[in-house]
């Protein structure tokens, strides 16, 4: 009985090296997802959602990580994905306006052109795309640009929300000590 034991004991080792070697580490950005109305899956679940959910973002929220990060390993004048890893992607689930253009409800690409003083924001309907090197103007379906703010305190990591506003909500991004807020018409 013991050698069966040690032998199953053996085999279960085995399997769970297997299984640890299957894996992929741990991403140094990890995936993340933002809502407007701000937090809805869990008012939904607490019965206190107010408000339909009208727009959601998924990012991967790469770190500063003592790095000159805008105008450095975010060059300015070039496309960025706004983030880490996959382009960023913005999901209306409703028909809203941005800079008085319609957008339909669906699924986007969310990329900036970031200068010092302000932002290029481009919806671009190529989704499923990893960060912007096969970026096409051709499918961008609008830009606006955007003021940039300055924050009171640098951020480590990337930052992608949501805030109520008078006619819907603004987008924020804020990474460093740096922000801007993109107005979307709900």
């Amino acid at each position: 009985m013991k050698k069966i034991i040690a032998l199953l004991f053996v085999f279960q080792l085995i399997f769970c090296s297997l299984m640890a070697q299957s894996l992929p580490p741990v991403d140094k950005s990890p995936m993340d997802m933002s809502y407007y109305p701000v937090n809805y899956p869990v008012l939904k679940i607490q019965d206190k959602a107010t408000e339909p959910l009208a727009v959601r973002v998924v990012y991967s929220r790469p770190q500063k990580a003592g790095r000159t990060i805008f105008g450095g390993l975010v060059k300015y004048g070039e496309v960025w994905r706004m983030g880490a890893n996959e382009a960023t992607e913005i999901e209306f689930f409703k028909p809203v306006k941005i800079d008085g253009k319609k957008v339909a409800k669906g699924r986007y690409s969310l990329f900036a052109i970031v200068n010092e003083n302000s932002w290029t924001m481009i919806l671009n309907k190529d989704t499923d795309t990893w960060g912007s090197f096969k970026y096409d103007a051709k499918k961008d379906l609008l830009r606006t640009t955007v003021p940039v703010q300055k924050t009171d305190s640098p951020l480590e990591s990337l930052v992608i929300g949501f805030e109520k506003s008078a006619t819907g909500c603004n987008l924020l991004v804020a990474w460093d000590t740096v922000k801007i807020a993109l107005p979307i018409s709900l």
